[in-house]
């Protein structure tokens, strides 16, 4: 379920989210993920050569057999810090180490915020002591810590399910995640974080993952920056148990993928002045990788972009999109579909009512874009939005 109001709250697990004093704002700002036992974990991160002080810490953890903890923190991305920002992102990891009675090893860490700014260790240090020693197993201490980690989000973004497997074990599944702009993956730009109770190898809970990120969060966009500090953490616990198998594990994975969907797709809906979240499919291609990047390319068109804003089905500027996306095709194998109107099919155009197709654009939210070739069985689906003025407005001012 997705419904905030109703979490399913994975046992062994606590959280919270508290005012730091890190963001100008003196809004929440600093969130913990304690488990009660060490867990499993996993990770993928930003492929960036700018790559976050956290992000380097995690990089050296994960995956592991022995996490308590993940401690975020916006409104500083501790990023392009120098070594600095590395001592103290252990140094964080040390604070909540000592609190929890753990190494500091065992506690992972994420930023979020302005680049080029060093952590006020003070403030983050008492955070990090009254974030731990609130936290709940709660469903009020999972919704503070997803408001606590939002920078330009206008809502938080946090998922939950629960399943039964084949023994009759409930598997509960909860997932957080934050991204408002500089999305353009290459890993997942942004942060999200996974926490079960299911019993999951480590090995299988890192390939399971890595496939899940690979079509979710690796295929959103906003303006197709990558971050400096894209990470996505998952915590396995229940460590007494028998690890899932089988029938048992592929169900798990199945309960990773909607979760992480589901995340993924709120964070284009909610970019940065977005009136429209854009789904492209792109279907007939000879393998993935060719569909996602011609979709990719598709998804990071400003021009696309702002025709989609204006409600103007200029289809013209998908095609072209399309055609210098560096996969070899010929224009006559080519048809599009805007909202289910075919605009152009086998390289000629078609004709339509565009201002029906207009109309339907405004009244809507979602967009549905589709390409098909006729190479392959291959496709891939990507969600983006639209680009708006008012995008170009808190981009402009972030800093100033």
């Amino acid at each position: 379920m997705s419904d905030t109001t109703a979490l399913e709250i994975p046992e062994g697990f606590r959280a919270a989210g508290v005012k730091a004093g890190i963001k100008p704002s003196g809004l929440p700002d600093l969130a913990v993920i304690v488990a009660d036992s060490t867990c499993s974990a996993a990770g993928t991160f930003t492929t960036n050569r700018i790559a976050a002080a956290p992000v380097q810490w995690d990089r050296a953890i994960v995956p592991s057999e022995a996490i308590r903890a993940i401690v975020i923190n916006a409104g500083n991305a501790n990023a392009a810090t120098g070594a600095q920002g590395f001592e103290n992102a252990k140094r964080t990891a040390e604070v909540a180490a000592e609190r929890l009675g753990c190494l500091p090893e065992h506690v992972l860490i994420a930023s979020t915020g302005v680049i080029g700014h060093q952590l006020p260790m003070d403030r983050v240090e008492a955070g990090v002591i009254r974030a731990i020693d609130a936290a709940s197993a709660d469903a009020s201490g999972f919704h503070d810590a997803s408001k606590a980690i939002m920078t330009t989000d206008t809502r938080p973004k946090i998922v939950s399910m629960r399943r039964k497997t084949e023994t009759g074990k409930t598997v509960r599944l909860l997932g957080l995640a934050k991204g408002a702009a500089m999305i353009g993956p290459r890993m997942a730009t942004m942060l999200g974080f996974l926490i079960t109770d299911a019993r999951v190898q480590m090995g299988a809970l890192s390939g399971i993952l890595h496939e899940v990120v690979d079509e979710t969060f690796n295929c959103i966009s906003v303006e197709g920056h990558t971050s400096t500090n894209d990470s996505v953490l998952m915590l396995s616990g229940s460590r007494g148990e028998l690890p899932l198998m089988g029938a048992d594990l592929k169900m798990f994975a199945g309960m990773v993928r909607e979760t992480c969907e589901t995340l993924a797709r709120m964070i284009p809906d909610d970019g940065e002045g977005a009136t429209h979240l854009i789904t492209i499919e792109v279907n007939g291609c000879r393998d993935r990788e060719q569909a996602t990047q011609i979709a990719r390319a598709v998804a990071d068109s400003p021009l696309v972009k702002t025709a989609i804003h204006g409600a103007d089905p200029n289809w013209g500027r998908i095609v072209s999109a399309a055609g210098y996306a560096g996969v070899m095709f010929d224009e006559s194998e080519l048809s599009l579909e805007l909202d289910g109107v075919p605009l152009y099919r086998d390289g000629v155009p078609l004709d339509y009512d565009s201002e029906a197709v207009s109309d339907r654009m405004k009244a809507n939210r979602e967009v549905r874009i589709t390409l098909s070739l006729k190479q392959g069985d291959a496709s891939a689906r990507f969600w983006t939005c639209d680009l708006t003025a008012e995008y170009i407005r808190l981009n402009a001012d972030y800093t100033t």
